[in-house]
């Protein structure tokens, strides 16, 4: 806590300086390439292409002491110390060495520029565009560009869906004339199975998504990726990335991430996990329907906007029933679980994942774990609890929360409270654009329509479930249901706060929520997945799980916030979003503008090295992406946050210092 303060101090103090006019307001012009080669050599003491708070100061010398004399062309000597403000001098120095200048005009509006000005600048004038993807011929390098296409023949492959034949052929051509990328077009089969997706190991690809005409152009439909070595199409993501583009005012581009999973449920039955052929057999939680609404609100009510609605209201339903309610997703209680169609250990996790496990199924064995490992893999050896525990875990990464002790070894049989909460939120979702758009009937033009009253009563229905299965009287809080085992499991786990965001809870449930679970979720940075007393404890055969304790993520935090001012708490909701946005803000400060997946909210720290790390730390003097759903919750948070409040943010003020 002592840096923090110290700092808060340091950043008032130098603020200060720049009002006095330490650097004239019109700037200064310098020679890019020398004083970026001066700056580095000084303050990145540490060589990891980034000025931070972890640059050491060599004794008895001028490196690392935070401080540092500007050179313009003319010789004159400007003074900028402090490392946020260091930082900010190499971001500006990179950008103009990325646009090809050799000299450059240096502005104290930019060096000096508040912490939360310039990572939601960041956002809205970089991040936003550097995570935006096409899957067209144009774009193909750029989808490719990564190790996750790269088969065993050495060939890229692209999977196209079997109902979309021009797709087919537009891709087939652009294969031929591009022999450079070793391209192979494929056409999936009507039926997706376990066992095709299963044959497909050494040769998976990217899934195709919707293509667009204008004139003899053909293009993709853009979307925006998660970021690192995330370079797809997500799920979940998707909805929290599309709230901040809305914020941002890229409605266009919000609209053309609902037009593509409108496309990915007309064509492969679903909203994939991602758009590659390993997630062929699962999908992600579902916010389509809330995705449609939010776009909508933006869209000009115009004709067009009306039949996209439409559109995007029936792709919702059909999901709804061919995936969500399914038999497969159905429990023998009335509510629903996740699942996946696949079987074994999932494809793109990556090597080393399950070492724990096979360590101690190898021992049971008698073997060395990577023979155990290749025997299991190849099915010479049948080992049934581990073929069950597969199952768990891929219905563990549908839900998004892969992964977490509260789903790992269970997840088939749970109806858990975060689906369960978003199946009510899609039916009143459904309910309330049929009655408010279309009178309170849709036609749909082949003779069969859907009522408002008829998901009304598909929301009645499961509200009565959720309260007898999921609610718990004596804790005064929501737990997932095992259903084999006839019990609620009681873990504590942000999902607890779903029912908030759906209009799930009554009056009287919201409020013992935020008696008896806030305080047990509320941490310094935030809300955190999951109590301590819930995740249990750690070991070399138990390691860390990144949805757990002691990490937050943005998802949770949006769900909380707007939870929380639907029941009218609106002063715990400004709390948990000034917790959040100073955790990012602070390591932004400190880390050379870093903007990562996920942050410990214990110790407001991005340093988390949980099971693959965090997708965002590794970048040279700027980063230019941050993450999709981190930067929507800055965006979208600095807009709920009341204007008294930015300054204390800017000034880097801890939240115990505020409330």
């Amino acid at each position: 806590m002592a840096r923090f303060i110290c700092n808060s101090v340091l950043l008032s103090f130098f603020l200060s300086l720049q009002a006095a006019g330490q650097l004239p307001d019109k700037g200064v012009l310098v020679p890019v390439n020398t004083v970026f080669d001066s700056l580095l050599h000084e303050e990145d003491t540490d060589g990891d292409s980034n000025i931070t708070i972890d640059d050491p100061h060599m004794p008895g010398t001028v490196r690392g002491d935070k401080r540092f004399w500007l050179k313009d062309t003319w010789g004159k000597s400007y003074e900028i110390a402090g490392h946020y403000f260091l930082s900010n001098l190499l971001q500006e120095l990179t950008l103009a060495r990325l646009d090809g200048h050799d000299t450059a005009r240096i502005f104290p509006s930019r060096i000096f520029e508040p912490p939360s000005q310039r990572i939601s600048r960041f956002i809205r004038e970089y991040f936003w565009d550097s995570l935006t993807r096409r899957v067209d011929e144009k774009n193909l390098d750029v989808i490719l560009a990564d190790e996750k296409t790269i088969s065993k023949d050495g060939y890229r492959y692209l999977y196209v869906a079997p109902s979309d034949r021009s797709a087919f052929d537009y891709f087939t051509a652009a294969a031929r004339r591009n022999p450079s990328l070793r391209l192979k077009v494929v056409r999936l089969p009507r039926t997706i199975t376990a066992d095709y997706v299963k044959s497909l190991e050494g040769s998976h690809g990217i899934v195709t998504l919707a293509l667009q005409q204008s004139g003899e152009k053909i293009e993709g439909v853009p979307f925006v990726v998660p970021g690192g070595r995330f370079n797809e199409m997500y799920g979940w993501d998707s909805y929290f990335i599309a709230l901040g583009l809305l914020q941002d005012g890229r409605v266009d581009l919000a609209k053309a991430m609902v037009d593509n999973f409108v496309y990915q449920i007309t064509h492969y039955g679903k909203i994939l996990n991602a758009n590659r052929t390993y997630f062929l057999t699962r999908s992600q939680p579902p916010f389509l329907s809330s995705m449609v609404i939010a776009v909508h609100e933006h869209l000009q009510k115009s004709g067009g906007s009306g039949e996209w609605l439409k559109t995007g209201l029936k792709a919702a339903i059909k999901e709804y029933r061919d995936v969500w309610t399914s038999p497969q997703r159905t429990t023998a209680i009335g509510l629903n679980r996740y699942f996946d169609l696949g079987s074994g250990p999932p494809p793109e996790v990556e090597p080393g994942h399950f070492d724990p496990l096979f360590r101690v199924s190898a021992k049971k064995f008698g073997m060395g774990p990577e023979e155990f490992e290749r025997s299991y893999r190849s099915g010479k050896l049948k080992v049934p609890e581990l073929d069950e525990y597969f199952i768990h875990d891929r219905c563990m990464r549908e839900s998004g929360h892969d992964t977490s002790y509260r789903l790992e070894g269970c997840c088939a049989d749970l109806a858990t409270v975060d689906l369960n909460s978003l199946l009510y939120k899609t039916e009143s979702d459904v309910a309330d654009l049929i009655e408010k758009h279309f009178g309170g009937r849709v036609e749909w033009g082949d003779g069969t329509s859907e009522t408002s009253a008829r998901w009304r009563s598909h929301a009645k229905q499961r509200k009565e479930l959720v309260d007898r299965y999921l609610w718990n009287e004596t804790r005064g809080m929501f737990f997932d249901f095992d259903v084999k085992e006839g019990r609620q499991r009681e873990y504590v786990s942000a999902t607890i706060l779903y029912p908030l965001w759906a209009g799930l809870a009554s009056e009287e449930q919201a409020r013992l929520l935020v008696r008896n679970a806030l305080p047990l979720l509320e941490e310094s940075g935030g809300i955190v997945s999951s109590t301590e007393a819930s995740r249990g404890p750690l070991s070399d055969d138990r390691p860390p799980r990144q949805w757990d304790y002691p990490n937050g993520w943005a998802p949770h935090q949006m769900l909380a916030w707007d939870g929380l001012r639907r029941y009218g708490y609106d002063e715990a909701a400004v709390r948990l979003i000034y917790r959040w946005l100073f955790t990012i803000t602070i390591n932004a400060a400190h880390y050379n503008g870093t903007v990562t997946e996920k942050y410990d909210v214990v110790k407001r720290s991005h340093q988390v090295f949980a099971e693959y790390g965090n997708v965002g730390t590794t970048f040279a003097y700027i980063t230019r992406e941050g993450f999709g759903w981190t930067n929507a919750s800055y965006q979208v948070g600095l807009s709920m946050l009341p204007g008294r409040y930015r300054k204390h943010l800017d000034d880097l003020i801890p939240p115990e210092w505020v409330f």
